[in-house]
């Protein structure tokens, strides 16, 4: 990398740059929250309440971090310490965040790399019950529930009865995860040197991927059903408030603003770099990701449903030839509907004692799932219907990997970068062990163990519920603030005219000022609201209650730690400014304030001439 002479690295070139923040906006959510937020909501009206959000919260917080991280060139404790002092916190807040977020996050990639490694058995592990110890017949608990429930949540998670009960690691989830924090350590262990190059594969193969699945999900029975039931809109709907709440979480989150880690990369820029048509151009493709991923993504559930709705009708189809001793010829799938309305009504009491499946493609399309269960259960028994299914379960599950890989960089980054610039360690480390992030991937996988354990799974729902929720919403609020009233929205719009020779016009200025700040609170009351009006509960995995679904609340201990992942992130933001503050009397009363750079009047902000001659 081409060096600064303050010996700040900097970016081969500005592909690697877009590649890297594109690879950490563009995640897994992308791929399995997205479409089924489409599909709750009204299909595409869900849309207007998405591109609304996307426009007045998403991009302006966007721009905000790419344009202040390029002009300060400092992680995100550098950034905010920089602007003042009280808000030093923000930037250790944004840190305990990508920290927490990574060790759950690369916990998902660790069970990708299960399910990849499987994927290259013929048949495919889940597509078939084993046998039971006897070797006389199959495993009672896979016969009660289907063989892809029983592969996730028993050969898989091995997964315990509830949250309380803890079991013991799984060693082999143990390996998966040592292999893929490995995995993020080789691509660090150069620094932005090593992830610029990891990008080029990491952020465009799932492109590629996708384009293949698209391609060939069009051309399976039912796809069009699925792409109907997608997009099709409920008007209506957009009464609901949870979905405009919805909206505003999805996008804020999809974009990975209050991390820390678009600071990161953006302080490796130019720093006469047009920041906007960046922030613009991100947003814009990840949006689009998003949308491009839902059709074949639906095109496959489509085929799923189709699959299973031909099969009930076939096992109907069997009932009446069986009884009427009809050919089975003369029925099909096709005049299914109209023998069964003759027979209704000339023979209805036979029929009756059947006691036929009631077959409806529209609730086969209903039973679909975001998160895990798209990509563990529903996904993969789509692609046991699928010829070809080993090649078609190996490019999913390395999308899927490529997708979070990219995702953890700028989740490292968003702890590493703050750590280099305050110069914690010592100089006698090598830069290899520091630059390479062994020291923080080896502490993510020492803690990240407690979801290797049987009730791992449950702790993952925990942190993906709400480490990555309220403190966010919190964070980005802080900064937009911290930059637009205590930097000085003059101030900001002359160093955008520093970086891309424009100032920004009415519509930045306008959200920054009132509109993102304002959405920014609007979204967290309401999500606080909604949170206390609900008991929170999850769903659980019993032999014993397998043919159905049994949901517990989450015990007042689990409340506790829940509370405890919402505020200790955040709670560094008031200490810090309070430690300051205090540092200030003290330093004042002693009537050493020269001593002190934090204790000008008012915490004054740096100057452009200071920054300038520190750059």
């Amino acid at each position: 990398l081409k060096k600064r002479t303050r010996g700040r690295p900097k970016w081969d070139n500005k592909v690697q740059y877009l590649l890297t923040c594109i690879g950490f906006a563009v995640g897994l959510g992308n791929v399995w929250r997205f479409p089924y937020l489409c599909q709750i909501y009204g299909g595409g009206a869900f849309l207007i309440p998405y591109l609304i959000a996307l426009v007045f919260e998403g991009l302006p917080l966007l721009y905000l971090e790419l344009a202040i991280g390029q002009r300060l060139r400092m992680g995100s404790i550098g950034v905010w310490n920089s602007i003042s002092p009280l808000l030093g916190g923000v930037g250790i807040a944004s840190m305990l965040v990508s920290f927490l977020v990574g060790i759950f996050y690369n916990t998902i990639l660790a069970w990708v790399l299960w399910y990849l490694f499987h994927s290259f058995q013929n048949p495919l592990p889940w597509s078939q019950c084993p046998l039971n110890d006897n070797l006389t017949g199959y495993n009672v608990e896979c016969e009660k529930s289907t063989p892809v429930n029983y592969f996730w949540y028993r050969e898989t998670l091995n997964i315990t009865p509830d949250i309380e009960t803890s079991g013991s690691l799984q060693w082999w989830l143990v390996i998966c995860l040592a292999s893929a924090w490995c995995v993020v350590y080789i691509c660090f262990i150069k620094g932005i040197e090593s992830v610029g190059k990891a990008v080029y594969v990491t952020a465009t193969f799932p492109y590629l991927v996708l384009t293949i699945f698209l391609i060939r999900a069009l051309t399976l029975p039912g796809a069009t059903d699925g792409l109907v039931y997608l997009f099709t809109p409920d008007w209506e709907i957009l009464k609901n408030p949870q979905v405009w709440l919805d909206a505003s979480t999805q996008i804020f989150f999809s974009l990975s603003v209050a991390f820390g880690g678009l600071i990161a990369f953006s302080s490796y820029n130019e720093e006469r770099n047009n920041c906007e048509r960046d922030a613009v151009l991100v947003g814009v493709i990840n949006s689009a990701t998003s949308l491009y991923a839902s059709i074949p993504i639906f095109a496959i559930l489509g085929f799923k449903a189709t699959t299973a709705y031909n099969s009930c009708i076939k096992g109907n189809i069997l009932a009446l030839t069986n009884y009427f001793e009809f050919s089975e010829q003369n029925i099909t799938v096709e005049n299914y509907d109209h023998w069964l309305k003759y027979l209704n009504q000339t023979s209805p009491g036979e029929v009756a004692s059947l006691d036929l499946t009631h077959c409806d493609l529209q609730t086969f399309l209903d039973q679909s799932a975001s998160g895990t269960g798209l990509a563990f259960i529903v996904f993969t028994e789509a692609v046991i219907e699928m010829p070809g299914s080993q090649i078609w379960a190996i490019l999913f599950f390395v999308m899927l990997f490529s997708l979070g890989l990219s995702s953890m960089f700028g989740n490292i980054e968003g702890v590493l970068t703050p750590i280099n610039d305050l110069k914690l360690v010592p100089k006698w480390i090598p830069k290899e062990l520091l630059t390479g992030a062994s020291i923080i991937c080896l502490v993510a996988f020492l803690t990240a163990l407690i979801f290797t354990l049987g009730s791992g799974n449950y702790w993952v729902e925990v942190f993906n519920s709400y480490v990555g929720s309220v403190p966010l919403l919190i964070i980005a609020f802080f900064e937009i603030t911290g930059v637009i009233y205590v930097r000085g929205m003059k101030n900001f719009s002359e160093d955008i005219y520093f970086m891309t020779g424009n100032r920004p016009n009415i519509f930045w200025k306008a959200c920054w000022m009132v509109i993102s700040p304002l959405m920014l609170l609007v979204v967290l009351i309401a999500y606080v609201v909604v949170q206390a009006q609900t008991t929170p509960s999850y769903p659980t995995w019993n032999p014993a209650y397998v043919s159905k679904s049994r949901v517990l609340t989450w015990r007042y201990w689990v409340f506790a730690i829940i509370i405890l992942l919402c505020v200790l992130p955040v709670i560094s933001i008031p200490l810090v400014a309070l430690y300051k503050l205090i540092c200030c009397r003290i330093k004042k009363s002693s009537a050493r304030t020269d001593l002190n750079p934090y204790c000008n009047d008012g915490f004054e902000v740096e100057t452009r001439e200071q920054q300038n001659q520190r750059a």
